[in-house]
């Protein structure tokens, strides 16, 4: 059985609209039809697991004509609700295990607020679809570091800058000891600097610093696009001996991104941009738990959990919870992917981003302005994380520590107060 656990608040029984719900996720509707045999419910129904009241509110958290035109008034009770469906009814098919776990159930009139929670999965139903390509070991044998955390950074400006622009700032940034670079997520294919174009530029700079030091930068190409445009664009990289793109998730979707892994061995690198029009609000939409688990089945290595402290509405402890699911096994095979921090995040942040992680290192910590902006340029904004991971590593305060290194009291005294 598929699980899939939600945050229901209606004003009628929580207990009916659960097994409604549960219905119209299944082998029901709103009435019985012919046809509609007990043999078939039993095999195909979706089943109430556990439901919990939670408590009850004086006012809607969303409006519901259905429930006005029937004169319903509160009080509107929340509940916590698993329901269980079964895998025959999806097969190997990923929209279709979201329509199920998801589908109509935000817009049922009887629901004022609707959050999926979670989708938990049989490791052997996880088993049906591909692991990813690279996940976290991958990327560290392609990048030949095992021992600390991945450190890189965006593209800025994130547009405007001509490929030969883009490739100038990578070769400074190659030469700082960056691991990773990574396109901003509004550059797909712009005028200014077309993907093959960027590609080409880009990818001259990087060979020619392997050649030359042996070490290899990741660089993930921004490929959003319609999937046979992305397609095209990941052989242009793996052409051109580039090891990963990035495609923006959400936008995407589900079908082109299992398109896009199933295409190409590159590293699928994936932006989570718009996720907080599907997940911000407490109490409706889809929480990262429940959204990771299906961009994970359709192969992402990376994702991203926006940062610790940074410039997005994200509390700490959500932050904290993205990168632990994705740190964590879906099914019996290695399967986790690498979580990765963005936004805001500089030096000052990484401590506490190991910390709330529960002491992992497996983690790829983006610093946009954090390395660009440091003032005394990009080497000294990776020397500040190094220096900070070589403080987390001896348990040492920060302050403490940069007395030691001046790239870090720099950082200190630049983005302290942000």
């Amino acid at each position: 059985m598929i699980h899939a656990r939600y945050l229901l608040e209606t004003p009628l029984d929580p207990e009916s609209v659960a097994a409604m719900m549960a219905g119209e996720q299944s082998a029901g509707t709103f009435v019985r039809v012919p046809g509609e045999t007990d043999e078939l419910r039993e095999r195909h129904g979706a089943r109430v697991q556990r439901l919990t009241v939670l408590g009850e509110s004086d006012c809607p958290t969303l409006a519901s004509a259905y429930l006005e035109r029937k004169g319903v008034t509160g009080p509107w009770r929340r509940a916590e609700v698993e329901i269980a469906y079964p895998e025959d009814n999806v097969g190997v098919n990923l929209p279709t295990l979201a329509a199920v776990v998801a589908g109509n159930l935000f817009d049922l009139g009887e629901v004022t607020a609707l959050k999926l929670l979670d989708v938990t999965l049989r490791p052997e139903y996880r088993a049906r679809y591909p692991l990813p390509a690279m996940g976290i070991e991958g990327t560290r044998r392609c990048l030949d570091v095992h021992e600390r955390p991945l450190f890189g950074t965006i593209i800025k400006p994130n547009i405007g800058m001509s490929p030969a622009d883009i490739a100038r700032l990578v070769q400074s940034l190659c030469e700082a000891g960056v691991d990773f670079i990574k396109d901003d997520e509004i550059v797909g294919n712009p005028a200014c600097a077309p993907v093959k174009e960027r590609v080409d530029a880009v990818m001259k700079v990087v060979r020619d610093h392997r050649e030359r030091t042996g070490k290899e930068v990741m660089v993930a190409f921004n490929i959003t696009d319609e999937l046979d445009a992305m397609r095209r664009h990941a052989d242009h990289v793996l052409a051109q001996g580039g090891n990963c793109v990035m495609a923006s998730l959400n936008w995407c979707g589900l079908s082109a991104i299992q398109a896009l892994r199933q295409h190409t061995p590159l590293c699928l690198h994936g932006h989570r941009n718009g996720s907080g029009a599907f997940g911000r609000h407490p109490a409706h939409g889809i929480a990262f738990p429940a959204w990771q688990t299906l961009y994970r089945l359709a192969g992402a290595d990376h994702l991203h959990v926006h940062g610790m402290g940074g410039k997005f509405a994200d509390a700490t402890d959500e932050v904290a919870l993205a990168a632990r699911r994705c740190l964590t096994p879906l099914g019996s095979e290695e399967d986790r992917v690498l979580p990765v921090f963005s936004s805001g995040q500089w030096a000052g942040t990484l401590p506490s981003t190991h910390e709330r992680i529960g002491g992992s290192k497996d983690f790829l910590f983006l610093a946009g302005g954090g390395i660009l902006a440091h003032p005394e340029g990009p080497r000294a904004g990776v020397e500040s994380l190094r220096a900070a991971w070589e403080a987390v590593t001896v348990g040492e305060d920060l302050r403490q520590h940069a007395k030691r290194s001046p790239a870090l009291a720099r950082a200190l005294d630049s983005f302290g107060s942000r």
